[in-house]
């Protein structure tokens, strides 16, 4: 692993009555590009190479080609870049495309302690503002690891308190973490960055409807907080005032999105060791396409049928171990997940995610088309899975997770995943990431395509951004 930089950020020290975005604006004001430790730009790149394997992928999904029939109906024309289609759309119009793609998988990264999408949001805006201004390769990185860096910290801050008051934390933090990220592409003074995390503050919203039914709103919210950053950064840059206490105000965003959990949010997660500690080395990249709260789980039912030869006609009843703030996320109500009407609902239901593992002996896209959905086999065993609180979670510093089976003899299968694979000691390699990256992106263009983007996006900071936006639009 390379050594860091002789030269590392800190955060400018300020009087102890200054705000949080001010602390905030301040030191990414500061930020070189130098400044960051190479180990991690060297992660940066590896992460901005897994989204863009997992946007190309999204392009070939019904769900790509509906976005880019509603935004072409009010777009005009424009000269940005979209990842995988040759097409040119305006700069926000771009983004929240390009957003939608990042996430509308479900197979982007997550920090599990924040249970923030961080580069679903931070690498569309980044990107579009970069190609945008013609800036380097060197500057959008940096803009994308701030992005990174502030939306994760209010996902930490926010200890899960947005998730149960109804809000899907990801686009809630990708307004803030976009606003910095463009605020530093715009050139901004540590003001004006300040007031442009006070925009985020009135645009960010991003409600978990969604799954009650499976609609697709989900993958509108990094998308749209890719829109919101830049458009407050861009409201700064002109001198319109923003609110200087969007944090930690008394009608702040903590406040407004927490709500009686406000005592349990942590505020000075949002500043601490801020330029010393960098949270995307946290970020945990995702080994399958679906809910990350559910990796732990479905890792668990592959190594029980692997290791135990354990047959699905066989097994009488499944137990799924989980943190009870998870369940309304991916168990419940259980009539509805046991029989998820969409691919999208699916990814997010632990009843038929286990039946598929046992059935299939995988979990990939395969499982997410109409067919699986439709399995019998699948379908009936997911009739048998039950879930319970996991009295060992790591939740939420680690999406814990295990499986319990019971056989027609009574014997009983246990497997506990304590470290979600892909977090924390298990992170995935640069090998793994690489060859996550081809699955994906072979799914829709050629090997030595694909090849072209790798060799441009590890190479990244060495080139133009118009260079790597074009390179990603094929």
């Amino acid at each position: 692993m390379p050594m860091p930089d002789p030269i590392t950020a800190t955060a400018p020290e300020l009087p102890d009555h200054s705000s949080i975005s001010q602390r905030i604006a301040a030191f990414a004001a500061d930020l070189t590009p130098e400044a960051v430790p190479q180990e991690v730009r060297d992660n940066a790149r590896l992460h901005v190479l897994d989204v863009c394997g997992t946007a190309l992928a999204a392009t070939r999904f019904d769900f790509a080609q509906h976005a880019l029939a509603g935004i072409s109906n009010i777009a005009e024309s424009g000269s940005n870049s979209v990842i995988g289609m040759r097409v040119k759309l305006p700069l926000r119009d771009a983004v929240l495309l390009n957003g939608i793609l990042a996430h509308g998988l479900d197979y982007d990264d997550t920090h599990p302690g924040a249970i923030v999408h961080p580069t679903a949001s931070a690498f569309p805006c980044a990107l579009g503002l970069a190609e945008h201004r013609d800036a380097s390769g060197a500057d959008l990185l940096t803009a994308y690891i701030l992005g990174v860096e502030i939306a994760t910290r209010l996902g930490v801050a926010a200890k899960g308190a947005m998730h149960t008051q109804g809000f899907h934390t990801t686009g809630i933090a990708g307004h803030f973490g976009c606003a910095v990220a463009a605020g530093k592409l715009f050139n901004l003074g540590p003001q004006r960055l300040q007031y442009a995390q006070g925009f985020a503050g009135s645009t960010a919203s991003a409600v978990s409807e969604h799954r009650a039914d499976g609609a697709w709103n989900k993958r509108l919210h990094p998308a749209w907080a890719g829109v919101g950053g830049i458009t407050a950064a861009a409201l700064a840059s002109g001198g319109f005032v923003g609110t200087k206490r969007i944090y930690e105000g008394a009608d702040g965003i903590f406040r407004s999105h927490t709500g009686t959990r406000f005592n349990e949010v942590e505020m000075d997660a949002m500043t601490r060791n801020l330029g010393s500690e960098w949270l995307l080395n946290e970020v945990a990249i995702k080994p399958f396409p679906i809910c990350h709260l559910l990796h732990a789980c479905a890792d668990s039912a592959l190594a029980i049928r692997r290791k135990h030869k354990v047959k699905p006609e066989d097994i009488v009843k499944v137990r799924a171990l989980l943190h009870p703030e998870t369940f309304h996320y991916i168990a419940e109500p259980p009539e509805m997940r046991r029989r998820p009407v969409s691919d999208y609902m699916a990814k997010f239901s632990v009843q038929f995610v286990l039946a598929a593992c046992f059935v299939r002996g995988r979990f990939g896209f395969a499982e997410l088309e109409t067919e699986a959905l439709n399995d019998p086999a699948i379908l009936a065993l997911a009739q048998k899975v039950h879930h319970e609180a996991d009295p060992d979670s790591a939740f939420p510093k680690y999406f814990s997770g295990g499986v319990v089976v019971t056989t027609r003899d009574g014997r009983e299968f246990v497997h506990m995943e304590k470290i979600n694979r892909g977090a924390g000691e298990r992170a995935l390699s640069a090998q793994d990431i690489t060859e996550k990256f081809y699955d994906n992106a072979t799914l829709v263009i050629s090997k030595p395509q694909a090849e072209r983007i790798h060799a441009a996006v590890l190479d990244m900071d060495r080139r133009s951004a118009r260079d790597l936006a074009r390179a990603l639009a094929l």
